[in-house]
């Protein structure tokens, strides 16, 4: 049976928070709709408590030996991942400099919410049992800020 480190795949969750925090922090305040504005920053501060809970859940991991179906192609398949889909700050940054009206920003946020979603739910399985609650809350909050965000584009 293989070794894994889950510790990486939740730093990657960290790197996720963290570059949804800037990009939301970064696109806000060119929205100049208030209430948009308004959203953005909001959900910085919520992906803000969202990292800090995975850096908690980071500094209690050790190794964990996973059963059969999670191998080394699972890893790699959550860093390709990580490194293609989900909040990248070089690749928000490059996204935002293309977001020129409120709409392509909060589609652009949708989108990453739904990354992360996805994402959260495959860590899901890789941590201990009783640590799923807390990231089932943060899946239902992810969740949440795309329905916000969804709302929010319907309200145009």
């Amino acid at each position: 049976m293989p070794r894994f480190n889950p510790r990486e795949v939740l730093q990657f969750a960290v790197a996720i928070e963290q570059n949804g925090e800037k990009f939301y922090r970064e696109a806000g305040p060119r929205l100049e709709d208030a209430r948009a504005r308004e959203l953005f920053l909001r959900l910085a501060r919520e992906e803000v408590g969202h990292e800090q809970l995975f850096s908690r859940l980071l500094a209690k991991m050790e190794d964990l030996e996973l059963d059969v179906r999670h191998s080394d192609d699972y890893l790699a398949y959550l860093r390709a991942y990580v490194d293609n889909v989900a909040f990248r700050h070089e690749a928000a940054r490059a996204e935002l400099e293309k977001v020129m009206d409120r709409e392509s920003a909060i589609r652009f946020a949708m989108q990453r919410e739904q990354d992360s979603v996805q994402f959260y739910t495959e860590l899901r399985e890789l941590v201990p049992e009783a640590e799923r609650g807390a990231i089932d809350e943060i899946i239902a909050e992810e969740r949440s800020h795309f329905l916000s965000l969804s709302k929010l584009l319907e309200a145009s």
